[in-house]
């Protein structure tokens, strides 16, 4: 079985994916900030995946509310 057939059932990769599809499609100054912090989460998955997932729910709150808010023109 080959590794990526394994992550499909993954609750952990399957959110860190929907996180970079979403921290892809961030302006350019926003995107390189977000970027940092979820390369980050991605290599703290590969050695404790558990608290990956804490700080992921806290990175896509925050992702969340820092862009569904609309611009104060």
């Amino acid at each position: 079985m080959a590794a990526d057939d394994r992550l499909e059932d993954d609750e952990l990769a399957r959110r860190l994916r929907e996180a970079h599809r979403r921290v892809r499609m961030l302006p350019a100054a926003d995107r390189e900030r977000f970027s940092r912090r979820y390369l980050a989460i991605c290599d703290l998955a590969k050695r404790d995946p558990d608290r990956a997932a804490t700080r992921l729910e806290a990175f896509l709150t925050d992702l969340t509310s820092d862009f569904d808010t609309p611009d104060a023109q």
